[in-house]
């Protein structure tokens, strides 16, 4: 999609204030969360990454494929992907409001230094079970906070959330 596609919309989105650079409908045709212009196509790359370290402990050999994981940006995963409307899921991100984009990347770059430190430290060690351990706990570490860049992508806030355990 062409960003000359996408300026009538943009005026749209700009006279309701929110900035972002298509219409609701376009956005969630494009499963670009609406309300955040976030993506959660983009946790894929971290949840290969978790897949990986779930396999270590009974297939050690897989570490390897593991350390092959190289983090990307946002816009780097989607430049890379299939995804049918990257053009649109990076400019999203952009225009995505600032404390948004603050904490879902405040979460990135967290799972962002956790797989890459325990990458180094599976380099250094020689012991299969010494790297089972740091898979075991790494992905431990990393699957919640995934959670919680989802839920910032979905455009959850503490309010809804204990409005939500609440309502069980």
């Amino acid at each position: 999609m062409s960003m000359t596609a996408l300026q009538p919309a943009q005026q749209d989105w700009d006279s309701a204030g929110t900035g972002l650079p298509a219409s609701a409908e376009v956005l969630a045709a494009a499963n670009i969360n609406p309300r955040t212009g976030l993506a959660t196509d983009y946790l894929n790359h971290f949840n290969e990454a978790i897949m990986l370290l779930e396999l270590i402990p009974d297939m050690p050999d897989c570490y390897e494929l593991f350390l092959e994981w190289q983090p990307l940006s946002y816009a780097e995963h989607f430049i890379k992907s299939n995804f049918t409307g990257r053009d649109l899921a990076i400019a999203a991100y952009e225009a995505a409001q600032p404390a948004v984009r603050a904490e879902f990347d405040g979460i990135v770059a967290n799972m962002t230094q956790i797989l890459t430190t325990v990458g180094d430290a599976m380099r250094q060690v020689q012991q299969d079970a010494t790297r089972a351990k740091l898979a075991e706990q790494a992905a431990g570490w990393v699957k919640p906070m995934v959670g919680s860049a989802g839920g910032v992508i979905n455009g959850r806030d503490q309010e809804s959330d204990v409005d939500s355990i609440m309502a069980q």
